[in-house]
């Protein structure tokens, strides 16, 4: 669960900023457009009052140009509803494209970044950040050019009022300064009440997500009431915000609205005396109110100023997204018959203060199996990790082919380094579309993944048995196919080996097969899929005992390598491997062995 960090709360005020004025300009063209029609309809609408006034006079006066100004009178009263009407499109439309835009800009930032980075942030605080906090944020571009257009109506009508009758314009004059103060108090109080109820209502979605995804552990320890109370624990709080920023916002618009008509009744009072003594006419009278009524609009402003602040505080939430830093990667291409070979110099990576590699220099040939061994926390899935450039090493260099990785494309990194993990996620809206995915281009409509190099890769991962029983095949949707532990890893491996390269790093990606299935991968990995340099992080006796050079970490430092057989003799080695243990057996790791430890 993220922490709020208010040292940092000013950086991620200006990266909201920054964010926020990319995304009017993203939005340029419709914002400029909304622009336009907004301040026309604004025109229109303080041209109305003098028009009306002025027709009324020649009504009054039974002037045959009353008819023509009647029908002008028609033509500006229509044409500032369809200028209001083409505002609010044009505004929905920039809110929607600044709210996409923001959202691209996070999620790729996610998508970019190192995954220990990412697991900074708990999937319900980044599932709220990219759908609520974003829309809110999303609308701030417009609300801008809204509430800065919608000033124009009262200063323009203050203006007419001034130029119709000085008198009632300083009587209307009179009540401002008490206004602006509401409004003052308003953006300085809504702002703070906001901004802790979005980092309520994040701390929130973080703890549901985080119950929904260890449902079943939850109903097993029978601790769903303590594990309620605890989501809910902060949903008073959220409450007392909640109310607090609506408190403050009807306590904002109750006092403007009283103040308002207390204006106009006074400018039409002072008008009424003007009339009387003659100074001002019937049709005087009409705009001088219809004036003041537009210049009391400033109160008005209220809502669009609460939805620029609701957006910025969103906004700053969001930043935390914008603000990761990408994992960065060069431009160069492999050579093009390189073997595979993989070396790591003076590898380290440090956590949160914690040194998880150190010193590390190993060389696996290409062409070879390497096994990385050792007990749980000694750094197996980080160093798979470095070495297939899923994270970066703070200090050191890992080549492939004698190419560091960190200066090959993205697109040349990951054509030529695979990956399969334990827990896989799958994507695509069919099995087959699961198990090509990441293999080239995207499918088109009317294109899909080659049929044959799918079920190669599902026969050599062991899964074309039990997806040809699915009820469509490989044609079977992904929420229509039951999986097991063991047949989701099975998929995982075929998305592996589909795509495999001259590196192919399996993170403890056969956990959940028995023996004889994984028997099976391994003999399909040395034979059936491109051949290729293998880094197998794996806990079982067979996996080792079968592979070219085995990697011995402990406690973040390579212990030692050699072959299995070798590396036996040493009895902490074998302890690795659970007591009793036989070299070259099949026999499981014993209660306590190494499990998996996530990538820090």
């Amino acid at each position: 669960m993220t922490v709020p960090d208010p040292p940092g709360e000013a950086s991620a005020a200006r990266t909201a900023d920054r964010a926020l004025r990319a995304a009017a300009r993203h939005s340029a063209g419709r914002l400029a457009a909304a622009s336009a029609c907004s301040v026309a309809a604004a025109g229109a609408a303080l041209a109305e009052p003098a028009v009306l006034g002025h027709t009324l006079d020649l009504l009054l006066r039974q002037d045959p140009a009353g008819a023509r100004w009647t029908a002008w009178c028609a033509a500006v009263i229509a044409a500032e509803v369809l200028l209001d009407a083409a505002t609010a499109r044009l505004t929905g439309g920039v809110d929607a494209r600044s709210t996409a835009w923001l959202r691209r800009l996070g999620l790729g930032r996610l998508l970019r970044t190192a995954p220990h980075r990412a697991a900074r942030h708990s999937p319900g605080e980044l599932s709220a950040r990219l759908t609520a906090q974003a829309t809110t944020a999303g609308a701030v571009p417009a609300a801008v050019v809204t509430a800065s257009v919608a000033l124009l109506p009262p200063l323009g009508g203050l203006v007419a009022l001034v130029l119709v009758d000085v008198w009632t314009a300083l009587a209307f004059l009179a009540g401002l300064p008490l206004l602006a103060l509401l409004l003052r108090a308003f953006a300085r109080d809504s702002g703070a009440s906001v901004s802790r109820y979005q980092e309520v209502q994040l701390d929130l979605a973080g703890r549901l997500v985080e119950a929904l995804g260890g449902a079943r552990t939850i109903a097993a320890a029978g601790t769903a009431e303590r594990e309620q109370a605890r989501v809910l624990a902060r949903l008073p709080e959220l409450g007392a915000e909640g109310r607090r920023t609506w408190r403050v916002y009807g306590a904002t618009v109750a006092r403007t609205g009283a103040l308002m008509p207390l204006l106009l009744y006074v400018v039409l009072g002072v008008g009424g005396i003007r009339l009387a003594e003659g100074a001002l006419g019937v049709g005087g009278l009409l705009a001088a109110v219809r004036y003041a009524g537009l210049a009391a609009g400033v109160g008005a402003v209220t809502g669009r100023l609460a939805a620029v602040v609701r957006g910025r505080a969103a906004a700053r939430r969001t930043a935390a997204l914008f603000e990761l830093p990408e994992l960065p990667q060069g431009r160069r291409r492999s050579p093009p018959s390189g073997p595979g070979t993989l070396e790591l110099c003076g590898v380290r990576v440090v956590r949160a203060g914690t040194v998880l590699l150190r010193d590390i220099d190993l060389r696996i040939p290409g062409g070879s199996t390497a096994v990385v061994v050792g007990r749980s926390g000694s750094g197996k899935t980080t160093l798979a990790a470095v070495a297939g450039r899923l994270t970066a090493c703070d200090a050191g260099r890992v080549l492939l082919d004698g190419v560091p990785l960190d200066e090959l494309s993205t697109e040349e990194l990951r054509r030529e380094v695979g990956h399969a993990f334990e827990r896989p996620a799958l994507f695509g809206r069919s099995v087959a579309e699961a198990i090509a995915f990441g293999g080239g281009p995207q499918p088109g409509p009317e294109s899909g993944p080659d049929p044959g190099a799918v079920r190669a890769a599902a026969r050599a991962a062991g899964a074309d048995a039990f997806v040809r029983r699915l009820p469509e095949g490989y044609d079977t949707a992904l929420e229509d196919a039951p999986l097991s532990g063991g047949e989701l890893q099975r998929l995982g491996l075929a998305r592996a080996f589909c795509r495999a390269g001259r590196l192919l790093v399996l993170d403890d990606a056969t956990s959940s097969l028995d023996t004889r299935t994984a028997r099976e991968v391994e003999r399909a990995l040395a034979h059936e899929v491109r051949p290729g340099t293998r880094l197998v992080v794996a806990h079982r006796v067979s996996s080792a005992a079968r592979a070219d050079l085995v990697v011995w970490l402990d406690a973040g430092r390579v212990r030692a390598t050699g072959t299995h057989a070798e590396l036996w003799r040493e009895p902490d080695y074998r302890a690795v491997f659970g007591e009793g243990t036989r070299p070259g057996t099949d026999a499981e790791p014993a209660a306590g062995s190494p499990g998996r430890e996530a990538v820090r």
